[in-house]
């Protein structure tokens, strides 16, 4: 696949410029939402897959700004690289583990997460519990948190065919974290209840230096909570609907975020990088997120996101909107930002295996700042 971009950003009157070249190796371009244990086939016996992701970026950038900025190379990035383990455990019962082998922010190899995905109870013998399960699934684990759907459609590290557009939203949703979902879904309609540490780096107890200070954290006092409602329908063979309403709600966190939870990177290399007289000024791995803007660290937050997708033979729109307040971490001010985009595909050729789109992301929030971008896509 191939992906050429043109995007056009507007902060606090900068005006940023960016063009982007990008190749990436995948599976086959396609939707996918909530996931479901597979019923192709009859189970016979635990088994395990093995699959990947790899995507390798070719750059070609200008950025503008008030400020001084380093000037921007041509040439190919590091390339970044997904491993996946999955392994059908027993009739309706599957387990994954996700690494990250080389990325932006690491070149070394670590864990994204893992996760235990139920459809069935086969060791509970019970006509009753078989026929609840035929509408829940549920998932445990340290994942990706199921808040919104945007999610569904980002680039993760070397997994991008799911993204069109190559980057990620402005304020882009998106954390791993230990939690519990349970899914219903029935006739089209879908419920999704879960609870969440909301902790990007799970810790027991934290450390002061100013003040020489320890304290300890408790998961009862930092539980967050997310759900998601809507209803998704193949409704004939040319038209898909699908709108849902998601809500995320943390009270207290000491350290975590759903808009700083993206480990990897953003696809945007050194883009805004200002002239500090530093060798971190061109380290890839520093100011990782270049790109994003959101309310970074939060303490409390209160996140609503609505989005709906529509799919008529080859032509497909896909709309968010989010709003995010609370308080930001580490005795940070009060915060309100909004967003929503909108996306337009065509997709053509016998198998749709090519497309064309534009996508419009716009976040504003109570200070009055602002940032708008446009991108266009074909691959």
């Amino acid at each position: 696949m191939s992906v050429l971009q043109v995007l056009k950003l507007k902060i606090m009157k900068k005006i940023y410029t960016i063009l982007i070249f990008f190749l990436a190796a995948s599976g086959a371009f396609g939707q996918q939402f909530e996931e479901s244990v597979s019923e192709n086939e009859k189970f016979e016996k635990p088994k395990v897959q093995v699959g990947g992701d790899f995507a390798l970026q070719l750059q070609f950038l200008n950025h503008h700004a008030d400020s001084a900025l380093i000037p921007l190379g041509q040439g190919f990035n590091l390339p970044t690289a997904n491993l996946k383990l999955d392994a059908l455990l027993a009739d309706g019962i599957s387990v994954n583990l996700t690494t990250y082998l080389s990325s932006r922010h690491h070149v070394e190899a670590w864990v994204k997460g893992g996760y235990l995905l139920i459809d069935k109870l086969p060791f509970i013998k019970s006509n009753a519990i078989t026929r609840v399960m035929d509408y829940l699934t549920f998932k445990i684990g340290v994942m990706e948190l199921n808040y919104g759907d945007a999610h569904f459609r980002r680039s993760d590290n070397g997994h991008v065919i799911r993204n069109a557009f190559t980057g990620n939203y402005i304020m882009d949703a998106f954390t791993t974290a230990p939690a519990f979902e349970a899914l219903f879904r029935d006739k089209g309609w879908l419920l999704m209840a879960a609870v969440t540490t909301g902790s990007l780096d799970p810790a027991l107890t934290g450390y002061n230096a100013s003040n020489q200070t320890y304290t300890p954290y408790y998961i009862n006092k930092e539980l967050a909570f997310y759900w998601k409602a809507g209803y998704d329908k193949q409704i004939n063979s040319d038209l898909r609907l699908r709108a849902t309403m998601s809500g995320f709600h943390s009270a207290n966190n000491h350290f975590g975020s759903l808009y700083n939870g993206d480990r990897t990177g953003s696809r945007y290399y050194l883009v805004m990088n200002l002239i500090t007289d530093n060798s971190a000024d061109v380290d890839p791995s520093q100011n990782h997120l270049s790109g994003n803007w959101g309310p970074g660290f939060i303490d409390r937050d209160n996140s609503f996101m609505w989005n709906l997708l529509a799919k008529y033979k080859g032509l497909e729109f896909f709309g968010t909107y989010e709003t995010a307040s609370g308080t930001r971490a580490f005795g940070g001010s009060k915060f309100t930002f909004n967003q929503y985009a909108v996306e337009g595909l065509y997709h053509f050729g016998k198998e749709e295996n090519f497309y064309g789109g534009v996508r419009y992301n716009y976040v504003w929030n109570n200070t009055s700042s602002s940032i708008g971008r446009i991108q266009v896509s074909a691959g």
